[in-house]
C-alpha cells in the first residue's frame, strides 16, 4: 500500500509531497521555497520573514468570520539520522516511506513525521475548500531541531491571532500545556598523544542497536546511552589491564539519545585473551541489565590495523573518569506535576581523535532555576579537567496554564468525541511554544498531535489510525473556535 492511498488522503498526500523535499535543520532553503510556492499557487497571502519562517494567511470560512483568528504552527525542518549501514544522502534524496500495518515508517532513516505530519495537517486546511475554519495564520518555522532559531527570531508584528495551535505533540490522547527549556553545553580539550607500546594489538569496539530516541521525551525510559556504555566498558577493561585510547566516536545529534558508539584502543599482545574475557563479561552484564529495555543490543570487538599514537595515560584517566561520572538522564522529577521530568541532561556526542576531545550535551528543565543548576553541574565537571566550556542556544520553558480557554474547549470536545478524559500534560521537550509565548504575550496556546514513536531515530514511525483520530479531532476544534 502507498502512503498516498491512506486516509485522510489530503493530509497524507501533503506529507508525501513534503517528504520529497530535503529539509535538514539550517538548510531549509528548498523546503522554504516549496512552502512559498504552495501558498502562492493557492492565491493566499504568503510571507517570508527576516529569519526565513513562512507565514501563509487564509480568510475564515463562510459563517466563521466572527471566530477568533487561529495561528496554526509547525516546524519545517526534520532530524536527519540513519542507521550506520543505510546508504542515503539526505541532501539529495526524499524520504523513502513504507506502510507497515498500522504504521508509516522510513527505510533506515528518520521519517520526518516530527514535524511533517503537523505541517501536512496545516497544508490541508490551507488547500481545502471544504474544511470549516476561522481565519488562519499558518506559521511554518525553521531550525526547530537545532536551536529553535525560527521561533527565537520571529516577527510578532505579522500576527493578529489570539489562539495558537502547535501541532507537535506525539501522543494522541495528550494535550500539552507546558514544556521544558534547554541549554547546550559544548566542550573542547586538547590532550597529549604518545607513541603506542611495543608488542601491542589495536582493538575496535562498536556499540549498535540501541533504541536511542528523543533526549527529552524519552529520557525517563531508562534507555541505554551508547556514550556512557562505551565509557563504562573502557573503564572496566582498563581497571584490570592497561589500555591506550586512540579514538572514540559516539552519538550523532545534540537532542537524540546516542544509539551507536565506536572506540579504538591499544592493548598488550600478551593481554589479548584477558581482554576477550573482560569484554565478554561487560557485554553480558549490559545485556542482563537492559534485557527488558534494549532488545537489539549489538556490541562487538575486532582487531584492526595497528596505529602509531594514542592518548597519554594521564589524559585518558581524566577523560574516562569524567565520562563515567558525568550526570546523564533524569536530574530531578517535578514535585508539582506527577510523572513529569523537571530537569535532565543527555551526553549526546563524544569525539576523541588526533589530540582533540570534544563533547556536546543538552540540559533541559521546565523550571529556569533547575535548568541553571544542571547546566552548572555539567559545566563544573568538564572544567575540572581543564576543558573549555561554551554554553549557549538557551531557550525558555512554557509555564502551564490550567485555566486556558482553548484548553477548556479542547478538553470538552475530546471527552464528547472519544468518551474519555484527555491527558493534560506538560512535556520534557523543547516545544516552540515556550519561545512563541515570549513573542506573543496573551495568545492562548496548546499543543497536540497523533501518535509518533521513536522520533529523532531511524525507528521513527507514525500510527495511521492515530492520524485518523487526530484528523477528526482537529477538524472539530477548528469548527469550535470561540467567537471574538
Amino acid at each position: 500500500m502507498s502512503v498516498r492511498s491512506l486516509e485522510p488522503q489530503i493530509l497524507w498526500n501533503h506529507f508525501a509531497d513534503l517528504n520529497a523535499v530535503p529539509r535538514p535543520s539550517k538548510k531549509e532553503e528548498r523546503v522554504r521555497q516549496f512552502m512559498v510556492d504552495f501558498g502562492n499557487n493557492l492565491g493566499l497571502e504568503t510571507i517570508v520573514d527576516k529569519i526565513g519562517n513562512v507565514i501563509i494567511k487564509k480568510p475564515a470560512s463562510s459563517r466563521m468570520e466572527n471566530s477568533k483568528t487561529v495561528i496554526l504552527q509547525s516546524h519545517l525542518d526534520m532530524v536527519h539520522q540513519k542507521n550506520s549501514d543505510t546508504i542515503f544522502d539526505f541532501d539529495k534524496q526524499g524520504i523513502e516511506m513504507l506502510v507497515d500495518g498500522d504504521w508509516v515508517k522510513a527505510n533506515g532513516t528518520t521519517l520526518g513525521a516530527d514535524n511533517g505530519i503537523g505541517v501536512a495537517a496545516i497544508m490541508a486546511v490551507l488547500s481545502s475548500n471544504e474544511i470549516m475554519h476561522p481565519a488562519v495564520e499558518a506559521f511554518f518555522t525553521i531550525d526547530e531541531e537545532t536551536g529553535m532559531t525560527g521561533a527565537m527570531q520571529m516577527d510578532s508584528s505579522l500576527f493578529q491571532g489570539e489562539i495558537l495551535l502547535n501541532i507537535d505533540t506525539e501522543d494522541d490522547d495528550e494535550l500539552s500545556i507546558g514544556c521544558a527549556g534547554g541549554i547546550d553545553t559544548n566542550t573542547s580539550y586538547n590532550y597529549t598523544e604518545t607513541h603506542v607500546n611495543q608488542n601491542s594489538k589495536t582493538i575496535e569496539i562498536s556499540i549498535r542497536g540501541l533504541l536511542g530516541g528523543h533526549s527529552g521525551m524519552d529520557i525517563d525510559k531508562g534507555r541505554g546511552n551508547a556514550n556512557k556504555w562505551m565509557a563504562r566498558i573502557l573503564w572496566e577493561i582498563n581497571r584490570q589491564l592497561s589500555i591506550q585510547l586512540v579514538s572514540f566516536d559516539g552519538g550523532s545529534l545534540r537532542n537524540a539519545i546516542p544509539r551507536e558508539a565506536t572506540a579504538t584502543f591499544v592493548i598488550s599482545s600478551s593481554n589479548a585473551d584477558k581482554f576477550k574475557m573482560l569484554f565478554d563479561e561487560q557485554v553480558a552484564t549490559l545485556k542482563e541489565e537492559y534485557k527488558s529495555i534494549e532488545p537489539a543490543i549489538n556490541i562487538s570487538s575486532k582487531e584492526i590495523n595497528s596505529v602509531e599514537k594514542a592518548m597519554s595515560d594521564s589524559d585518558f584517566k581524566k577523560i574516562i573518569n569524567l565520562l563515567c561520572s558525568i550526570q546523564n538522564g533524569v536530574f530531578r522529577m517535578s514535585p508539582d506535576i506527577e510523572g513529569l521530568v523537571e530537569a535532565s541532561s543527555s551526553l549526546a556526542r563524544i569525539i576523541i581523535k588526533n589530540g582533540s576531545f570534544t563533547s556536546q550535551s543538552l540540559q533541559r528543565s521546565s523550571v529556569e532555576s533547575t535548568k541553571a543548576e544542571v547546566a552548572m553541574a555539567i559545566r563544573c565537571a568538564f572544567e575540572n579537567i581543564g576543558c573549555e566550556v561554551i554554553q549557549g542556544g538557551e531557550y525558555p520553558g512554557w509555564k502551564p496554564n490550567p485555566h486556558s480557554a482553548i484548553l477548556n474547549v479542547m478538553e470538552n470536545l475530546y471527552k464528547e468525541m472519544f468518551k474519555e478524559e484527555p491527558k493534560v500534560k506538560a512535556c520534557h521537550a523543547g516545544l516552540e511554544c515556550g519561545i512563541l509565548g515570549k513573542h506573543l504575550p496573551g495568545v492562548d496556546m496548546i499543543s497536540f498531535g497523533p501518535n509518533i514513536r521513536a522520533a529523532h531515530s531511524p525507528d521513527e514511525k507514525v500510527q495511521v489510525s492515530s492520524v485518523q483520530k487526530f484528523w477528526k479531532y482537529y477538524l472539530e476544534i477548528l469548527k469550535s473556535i470561540p467567537t471574538k
